[in-house]
């Protein structure tokens, strides 16, 4: 009688855990929206969180009338569930549970299409190709996976949905891509149309981005433990939910180290996800070795998968949802058949490297090609009926000015600030003729030192008091102060300003793209001079900015009592018309 009344509490315990795993799931949902927004430019921010919004609100009507009851209906033949309408018929006798929780993985996997097709993609497009995914594509393959179809029967084995969601959700984006071409500016063309190099987009908020990432690992556990039927099977869960992301990220950060010379933010917070989505499917099976492996070779996997799409499949993927989502799906997927082990609780399966055969990993291969087949046809037919009917890419116009304010009416995300944006549409390239061929001030001639530092001067520099304007790069700005205060300035107005112009490439990587920033940020400092002699600023100003090439810094000098003067020939006229 006591184990009996254990094992009920036990399994209203788990009946709740199960719904607060989808709750967890659900909220996965933001973290989405702020990884993809955070990643993108800020003009298109609104239109981004529109489509996170509607992909689940969409995809939970479509799931009602059909996508549910092609999941987990009574099996017909392996291959579908019975389509029904059981959630209107007998309510009273419905699966609620298992409706939501299928619900929040089936929107998952729409959302993540979103990401590598951002920033020039019709919303109207999104939104049917996102009730296809949702009514279609992916109940059917999960069906296969988790309702009894026909590779659940052979023993595949996805306890999470590395394959039945990420794989799925990631092949569709890259086949999304390919089809809808790159954003304007992504790639540089020569005048025969080949490409020759590859643009970077930063994100516009890093911040927002890292939020969305630590939110998705929070969703993880839900995600990876909702399912779990013991406490000693959670745990273990939860043990290789958190080494295969923390491995992945380690991993990354000191490859891109040593790969592009420092540690790159952006791909760093993808390894997480890297991670997170290659342990999906054995989170169940593995322990904390086949978690360690997996892990580092997800963090090494996302860094190949975004280099593989900018310079050989030249797929432009604004988020890396290809690499993180699709090639870490396939891995996990296949790590279930190497790692898979007897050793953790309630595991029957053992892998190849734990003596278990090339069976297990012969069926996760089967699951994979089927899966991918049966998701490159169906994809590919409704992005290609989309492009043929409504159309699947938005107007240039409408790209470069951005997504909110043309496809939504709204003039910003950022409701009182100013949007500009600074990526590669429109590219000014250093050449052999900025560079001045020498760096040292003192041993520079003095045509050098004008073409490096301009001084634009007022006609008569005789006497009285001027002001100085002097524009410089930022990092140029201490150097500037110190040289300022040296020769007896006193006080400074400094405003940071964005400049556009040719100068010597710092060579950074974003995302191992070399970043070409259109506008960069600038410094303009206005000094008034009266008792120190104007050519001693000038010339400390042109010696703390020069570096030896063209466009280290402007001066401009104006002599202020020549504008006092002409200011008070105006307001006495104004007040002569004013009696008249």
């Amino acid at each position: 009688m006591t184990n009996e009344i254990m094992d009920a509490i036990n399994g209203q315990l788990f009946g709740v855990w199960f719904l607060i795993g989808a709750a967890l799931v659900f909220w996965m949902q933001a973290g989405f929206a702020m990884v993809e927004a955070g990643f993108t430019r800020a003009k298109n921010a609104g239109n981004i969180i529109m489509k996170n919004l509607m992909d689940f609100c969409i995809g939970t009507c479509v799931f009602i009338l059909i996508g549910f009851s092609l999941l987990l209906g009574e099996d017909m033949l392996g291959l579908i569930g019975k389509p029904g309408f059981d959630i209107f018929t007998t309510y009273a006798n419905f699966d609620w549970s298992n409706f939501v929780f299928n619900l929040v993985f089936c929107a998952t996997t729409a959302t993540i299409v979103s990401g590598a097709m951002a920033e020039r993609t019709k919303f109207l497009s999104y939104c049917v190709y996102s009730a296809v995914i949702s009514a279609l594509i992916y109940p059917i393959e999960a069906h296969w996976i988790w309702g009894g179809g026909w590779l659940s029967q052979m023993g595949f084995h996805d306890f999470a949905g590395s394959c039945a969601i990420h794989m799925v959700g990631g092949l569709s984006a890259l086949i999304g891509a390919k089809i809808l071409g790159p954003r304007i500016g992504k790639f540089t063309k020569d005048k025969n149309g080949n490409i020759t190099k590859v643009n970077a987009f930063p994100g516009h908020n890093l911040p927002l981005g890292a939020l969305g990432v630590f939110i998705l690992w929070l969703g993880w556990y839900g995600f990876n433990g909702a399912a779990a039927t013991s406490v000693e099977q959670l745990g273990s869960i939860f043990v290789t939910t958190t080494i295969s992301p923390a491995v992945a990220t380690v991993v990354c950060m000191v490859f891109t180290w040593v790969k592009f010379g420092k540690p790159d933010v952006s791909m760093s917070l993808n390894a997480s996800l890297a991670g997170l989505v290659a342990i999906t499917a054995p989170c169940d099976v593995t322990d904390a070795f086949g978690a360690i492996v997996i892990g580092a070779v997800a963090g090494v996997l996302v860094v190949f998968g975004v280099w593989l799409l900018d310079y050989k499949l030249r797929v432009d993927d604004p988020v890396g949802a290809v690499a993180v989502h699709f090639m870490n799906g396939v891995w996990g997927t296949l790590a279930t058949g190497l790692f898979a082990t007897t050793s953790a609780p309630g595991s029957e399966l053992n892998g190849l490297f734990y003596g278990g055969g090339f069976k297990l990993l012969g069926l996760q291969i089967l699951g994979i090609v089927s899966v991918c087949a049966w998701t490159a046809v169906t994809i590919t037919i409704t992005f290609f009926l989309i492009k043929a009917t409504i159309g699947l890419r938005v107007t240039e116009e409408e790209e470069i000015v951005g997504l909110d304010a043309l496809e939504h009416g709204l003039t910003s995300a950022y409701a009182g600030f100013s949007m500009m944006d600074i990526s590669n549409t429109m590219i000014m390239e250093a050449n052999e003729n900025s560079v001045l061929g020498q760096e040292d001030y003192e041993a520079a001639s003095e045509l050098q030192k004008a073409a490096a530092v301009s001084v634009q001067k007022a006609p008569d520099l005789a006497t009285g008091m001027y002001k100085v304007v002097i524009i410089a790069k930022l990092a140029r700005y201490d150097a500037l102060r110190r040289a300022m205060n040296k020769v007896g300035v006193t006080g400074m107005t400094v405003t940071q300003v964005m400049g556009c112009g040719i100068q010597k490439g710092a060579g950074e990587k974003y995302r191992g793209a070399e970043v070409d920033a259109t506008l960069l940020p600038k410094v303009k400092v206005e000094v008034i001079v009266g008792n120190i002699p104007v050519d001693n600023v000038i010339e400390a100003a042109k010696k703390s900015l020069y570096t030896g090439h063209i466009g280290d810094g402007k001066i401009f000098v104006y002599n202020v009592d020549k504008v006092i003067k002409i200011r008070t020939g105006e307001e006495n006229l104004a007040a002569l018309a004013d009696v008249e």
